[in-house]
């Protein structure tokens, strides 16, 4: 039998008006409203966690009300990529780290540091940024991945100095951001932000179809050949990986329902 990492499919937060009625039913309390998302999805990612701190009971509360196999990504905060020197972050950094996020035990997903959309490629800050990122806190191993939205990252060196430090490269399918589907860790992460409210699933049938023979290939260790690389002659390593996607932004509203129907394409191929 092929082996394969994990996939897992999800959105955005959970707190969002559009939702009820959508996606929540119309009389669910809104204190349930994270119990239900995760029976519904197998993976979250924390907005919330950009723009303020969260306490280590909040983390452990989230984690109180998931089941087995459910994983919260958190996006770190601002106050450690919004910065002219990310290498001046070290301090920010370890703060959020050890902010109690190990209470989500193994609840705990990627650590997402999205960098500033106008933020450009500078090797030696950068290095200096990814050395600063932990490899275990508390004992528990934490994974990294870097969203890249500026152009100047799309040369091989940006690439070669995550691979090098094991840290993930955010595939971003958008119009706005760089599509760098560079494998550069043991995990891959996508960020799906073209969807279309118009469209019960959010996206075409067509396309939900071609992201679930990607998440496939991936989680085997292969690269999708119809994703644009920006080092095409240098690859990660042909090991099982996990796999994490994300509907977010366009067509929010039917965010929920694009992840369901990619998981259940999965789910079918998986058999």
């Amino acid at each position: 039998m092929t082996k394969r990492g994990t996939i897992r499919t999800g959105i955005g937060g959970w707190n969002y008006d559009d939702w009820r009625g959508s996606f929540y039913p119309d009389k669910l309390p809104k204190t349930r409203e994270l119990e239900y998302a995760a029976s519904k999805l197998t993976a979250i990612e924390v907005n919330g966690t950009f723009y303020r701190s969260q306490t280590s009971a909040t983390y452990a509360k989230w984690a109180g009300e998931v089941p087995d196999g459910f994983v919260f990504s958190l996006k770190a905060p601002r106050y450690c990529v919004n910065r002219k020197v990310l290498a001046d972050g070290a301090a920010s950094i370890e703060r959020f780290t050890r902010s109690g996020i190990t209470e989500l035990g193994d609840h705990l997903g990627p650590i997402l540091w999205q960098l500033a959309a106008t933020k450009r490629f500078e090797a030696e800050d950068f290095a200096a940024f990814l050395s600063h990122l932990p490899k275990t806190v508390d004992g528990i191993a934490l994974r990294h991945v870097v969203e890249l939205r500026h152009e100047s990252f799309l040369v091989p060196e940006a690439v070669a100095l995550c691979r090098s430090a094991g840290v993930a490269i955010v595939y971003a399918h958008s119009a706005d951001y760089p599509e760098i589907a560079d494998v550069t860790a043991d995990f891959v992460y996508g960020r799906l932000q073209s969807g279309d409210a118009s469209i019960d699933t959010g996206y075409p049938p067509e396309q939900l179809d071609a992201w679930a023979r990607r998440a496939m290939e991936w989680s085997e260790g292969r690269d999708p050949l119809d994703l644009p690389r920006v080092d095409p002659d240098s690859s990660g390593a042909s090991v099982p990986r996990d796999v994490f996607l994300f509907f977010i932004r366009e067509g929010k509203v039917r965010a929920p329902h694009a992840a369901m129907a990619l998981m259940d394409r999965i789910d079918k191929l998986l058999g």
